[in-house]
C-alpha cells in the first residue's frame, strides 16, 4: 500500500511534503527521473513482522544474525517494505521477487557483489538505504544509489569521515563557518555513499577518489563538477536526517537535473 502525503502526517516521520502524483515516474523522460519512497520504521515494524514471510532464506538468515532486536527490527522492516514496493512495480508477489547482485564495480573485480538488482528485470534499478526510524528508497530506470544518515548517530564518527573525503570537499568545510560544519559534513557524506551504491562498489570504491561535493546550498562557487554522467541530488529528510541520490544520466540527460518524485511507502 502506497499514499502520497505529508511526511508530518500520522503515521509518517516530520518532514519536507513529498510531490503528490498518481505515477511518480510519468514525467515524459522515465530514464532520468527518480521516484523516492520513505518508510517510517517504527510505525510500520508488526505490520512488517508479519509479513516477515516474503523475505527469502538470505534475508531470513541476515534478520537472524542481528542480535540487537532494535537492529533486527529496522532490517525486516526496511527489507519487507523493499518487497512490498518491488513487487507492486512489477505486478509480482512480493516472496516472488528475485533480489540478485550484479557484478562488482571495481575495475578487475568479477565477483557478485556489486548493485543489488531484481532478476529478470534489468531496466527495473533500485537502491535501499536505512538509519534510525527511516528507510529511504529509490527506483530509477538506470543505475541509482540512494543514502539517509542520522546526525545523532553518525555524530561520533564525523571527524574520521572528513578525513577520508576528497581533497577539494575538505577544502570546502574548512571555508565554512564551525557552526555549519557538521551539517555540511554529512550532506557530503550521504551524496558519497549514494555515489559509490549507483556504481557498485560501495566505500571500497574511495571515499576520497571521488568529488560528489558538499549539498548545494553549502557547495563553494569553485568546487569542482560531480563526476561525468551522473546527477547528485539532496534529498527531503525529516528533522535530524540527511539524504541524497545518486542517478546515472543518459547521454541526453546530461546537463540537467532529474526529475525527483517522493511518496510515502505503508504497509498494511
Amino acid at each position: 500500500m502506497t499514499e502520497s502525503l505529508p511526511m508530518g502526517a500520522a503515521g509518517g516521520p516530520p518532514g519536507a511534503r513529498p510531490t503528490d502524483t498518481d505515477d511518480p515516474l510519468d514525467t515524459g523522460d522515465p530514464l532520468d527521473a527518480v521516484e523516492l519512497w520513505t518508510l517510517w520504521i517504527p510505525d510500520h515494524a508488526a505490520a512488517a513482522a508479519a509479513r516477515a514471510g516474503v523475505l527469502d532464506a538470505e534475508e531470513t538468515e541476515r534478520a537472524a544474525g542481528f542480535q540487537d532486536p532494535a537492529a533486527r527490527t529496522r532490517f525486516v522492516t526496511s527489507h519487507v517494505g523493499l518487497r512490498v514496493l518491488l513487487g507492486a512495480r512489477l505486478g509480482a508477489p512480493p516472496q516472488d521477487v528475485t533480489v540478485v547482485r550484479e557484478r562488482c564495480g571495481m575495475p578487475g573485480c568479477e565477483k557478485q557483489h556489486g548493485r543489488p538488482a531484481v532478476a529478470g528485470h534489468p531496466s527495473v534499478h533500485f537502491s535501499l538505504s536505512h538509519a534510525g526510524d527511516v528507510a529511504l528508497y529509490a527506483l530509477a530506470a538506470s543505475p541509482v544509489g540512494a543514502d539517509i544518515e542520522s546526525l545523532e548517530l553518525a555524530r561520533d564518527g564525523l571527524e574520521r569521515m572528513a578525513r577520508r573525503l576528497h581533497p577539494a570537499e575538505r577544502r570546502a568545510l574548512d571555508a565554512l563557518p564551525a557552526t555549519l560544519r557538521q551539517e555540511a559534513l554529512l550532506g557530503c557524506w550521504v551524496r558519497k555513499e549514494a555515489f559509490l551504491k549507483g556504481i557498485g562498489t560501495g566505500l571500497p570504491g574511495g571515499v576520497g577518489a571521488h568529488h560528489v561535493g558538499l549539498a548545494t546550498a553549502l557547495a563553494p562557487p569553485w568546487a569542482p563538477p560531480v563526476p561525468d554522467g551522473w546527477a547528485l541530488l539532496d534529498v527531503p529528510a525529516p528533522d535530524g536526517y540527511q539524504a541524497a541520490v545518486a542517478l546515472r544520466l543518459r547521454a541526453s540527460g546530461r546537463g540537467r537535473l532529474p526529475a525527483l518524485r517522493t511518496t510515502r511507502l505503508l504497509l498494511g
